[in-house]
């Protein structure tokens, strides 16, 4: 399958089901730092539920809408990341991610979506890339606004999590300006 080598610590792939009880124990060992932003640890209760993610996964990948690896440094899961969809008409996508709460602060986020975001223009040849995430979520910000990202706006009250509701920011990059950045790297 897909891999993507970052140096020699770190590599992303695409998950597969031999990788389901790794991934299982990464969510459920950080369901607490992960849950704060994002909703799939509260239905991923079991292997079982991690191993339907990564078929549901493949099957995306098979009917070319999209994919999710895995984030792998120093021989461990370490966290995902994925095209949340392939907008093929608009020629658009939306990138995902989440890290064990051992791995934050490493830049692994960075590097991942660093290759994910050079594939979509690169190889996919895409127009536009998008990442969302709650307006709180400071580490998680940080990311596209690190590579280049323009804020587009916030989406109010956009979703009901732990009891209150969280306002999302949209941050979208061109193809132009990911060039313009000398943003050539490989992966």
């Amino acid at each position: 399958m897909y891999q993507a080598i970052f140096d020699a610590d770190t590599y992303i792939a695409i998950l597969e089901p031999r990788h389901a009880e790794e991934l299982f124990a990464l969510i459920d060992g950080s369901r607490e730092s992960i849950g704060k932003w994002l909703t799939f640890p509260t239905v991923t209760n079991e292997i079982q539920d991690t191993r339907n993610f990564i078929k549901r996964s493949l099957n995306r990948l098979a009917a070319n809408d999209g994919y999710w690896a895995g984030i792998w440094y120093k021989g461990q899961l370490a966290g995902s990341i994925g095209f949340l969809n392939w907008d093929w008409g608009n020629k658009k996508t939306e990138i995902g991610y989440w890290l064990g709460k051992e791995y934050e602060g490493l830049g692994l986020a960075t590097k991942a979506c660093t290759c994910l975001i050079t594939h979509a223009f690169s190889d996919l040849q895409l127009h536009k890339v998008e990442i969302r995430m709650a307006t709180k979520n400071a580490k998680s910000k940080a990311i596209p606004e690190r590579l280049g990202f323009t804020s587009e706006g916030v989406i109010r009250d956009e979703e009901f999590l732990n009891g209150e509701y969280h306002d999302k920011i949209i941050y979208g990059l061109l193809m132009d300006e990911w060039k313009e950045l000398n943003r050539n790297n490989e992966c």
